[in-house]
């Protein structure tokens, strides 16, 4: 883990690969996940292989990134990720991602201009609640915040969240729908066929939207893959494949 001081945060990363290459990525963990997942690290690792380098970080205020929770927004994340760009003198930039992470990476590279091209992984175009619903939470805003959990690679504990309804007030101002259709960077959507949470029919119309040059493809699994190393393998190779593509 390596700690990285941008204008306003103080990142924990991963990261593989030349530091002077000329091709930079970044890989984004979804929901409340970490750097630190299986798929993260190898996804990280193998676009190192590939001449990049490569970075994954926990968001603000999750995991070993320092900050409480409340630093835990989409405006943060994505803030985040344009600071990590800056910091490596805005080189040409793929960004992937998975779940929010792919959202993100959406949201990133249609309004990042050192963004060349990016890949959603099982993730929402949209944050809009007639798309993706949940909001208002009477319970949560009644509460003030919403427990969450999620698996700490290599224990069998969980590490509990205390996410605030700020950060649902704060997620439904983001619609990557119009950015989407003007964008004319190369796009991966990539959709779970087994995929309950992030169903394929969103992921879908996510492509519909987009403007070319763009790829659509499927992966045989549910939406967490990231213990599933052969699903973590085939990701990998439609990543090959969309940056070899124009």
């Amino acid at each position: 883990m390596n700690l990285i001081q941008t204008k306003n945060f103080q990142l924990a990363t991963y990261s593989a690969g030349d530091k002077n290459s000329f091709k930079f990525a970044l890989v984004l963990p979804g929901k409340l996940d970490t750097k630190d997942y299986p798929h993260m690290r190898n996804h990280v690792d193998f676009l190192a292989g590939k001449g990049y380098f490569a970075l994954s970080f926990d968001p603000p205020g999750t995991w070993e990134s320092p900050g409480d929770i409340k630093l835990y927004t989409t405006t943060n994340y994505l803030k985040a990720i344009n600071e990590l760009i800056e910091y490596f003198e805005n080189r040409p930039t793929f960004v992937m991602g998975h779940s929010r992470g792919g959202s993100l990476a959406m949201l990133a590279g249609i309004n990042n201009p050192y963004i060349i091209r990016f890949a959603s992984i099982m993730s929402y175009y949209s944050f809009n609640p007639d798309i993706h619903g949940g909001y208002p939470d009477n319970e949560w805003k009644k509460t003030g915040y919403k427990l969450a959990s999620r698996d700490i690679p290599n224990s069998s504990v969980k590490k509990e969240f205390k996410l605030p309804y700020s950060y649902l007030e704060d997620q439904i101002l983001y619609d990557m729908s119009d950015g989407l259709k003007k964008s004319t960077k190369p796009k991966l959507f990539v959709f779970g066929k087994k995929d309950v949470l992030v169903k394929p029919e969103i992921v879908k119309k996510a492509y519909e939207i987009a403007s070319a040059p763009k790829k659509l493809r499927d992966l045989d699994s549910g939406h967490d893959y990231r213990w599933n190393s052969n699903s973590i393998k085939e990701v990998n190779n439609l990543v090959e494949d969309f940056l070899q593509s124009d």
